[in-house]
This record gives C-alpha cells, sequence and structure tokens, in this order.
C-alpha cells in the first residue's frame, strides 16, 4: 500500500517511494508514457475509456474526470512519476496538479493520486 511521507500533501495525493504499487482497483499509468501532455491525456484516455471527444486541454480532462467521478471513486497510480510530463514546461505539472486538486476537492466521489518513485540509494 501506498505511504505518505510528506505530511504538506493535501490528502488526495501521496507519494510512495517504496516498492509495492498494489492498490486494489487502482487505474495504473506508466511513467514513461505520461512524459508530455499528448501522452498523458492518451495514457487516461485509454487506461478510463475516456470519450472521444476528451480533447486536449486542462479544462476538458477536468470536465472528463468530473463525469467519471459522478460514478464511482478513482485511484490513479502513476508508476514512474519521475516521468511525469518531464518534457514539458514546469507549469504543465503544477496544472495538472492544480486540476486533479480541484476535481478531487470538488467531485461527488473521491479522487486518489499516487505518485510512486523507487528512491535510489
Amino acid at each position: 500500500m501506498a505511504h505518505q511521507d510528506d505530511d504538506r500533501l493535501p490528502g488526495w495525493l501521496t507519494v510512495d517511494r517504496h516498492g509495492d504499487v498494489d492498490v486494489p482497483g487502482a487505474v495504473v499509468l506508466a511513467g514513461a508514457a505520461t512524459r508530455t501532455r499528448a501522452g498523458l491525456f492518451a495514457a487516461l484516455a485509454a487506461a478510463l475509456a475516456l470519450p472521444p471527444y476528451l480533447g486536449d486541454t486542462w479544462d476538458a480532462l477536468s470536465d472528463v474526470l468530473r463525469d467519471r467521478l459522478d460514478a464511482a471513486p478513482l485511484t490513479l497510480v502513476v508508476t514512474d512519476a519521475g516521468q511525469l510530463l518531464v518534457d514539458e514546461p514546469a507549469d504543465q505539472y503544477a496544472l495538472l496538479l492544480a486540476v486533479l486538486g480541484d476535481v478531487a476537492t470538488t467531485a461527488p466521489y473521491p479522487l486518489r493520486v499516487v505518485l510512486h518513485e523507487v528512491a535510489t540509494s
């Protein structure tokens, strides 16, 4: 199970630096597939069977995630999370967290996001 090691993180976000990413019922995204915004959107669309009209804007992502959270809770696990949006300007990562945070705090069902990155010694 994921371990939150930073008390300053919001309740919907967990950073896991341990080896186990087995979170029952979670949707797992490979960090390598999420290096760009287009890659992230494509990975989310495939993993969540999102509608083809998703588009490629943060507002569109917010809308479809909110629609998804009208039906049931959702846990997203990003493996190798250090690769998440690494090929984009830093503000894109901040925008993703802002979108996820807004959705997590206003949707009818909970959204959990686990960023998994194995710490190197």
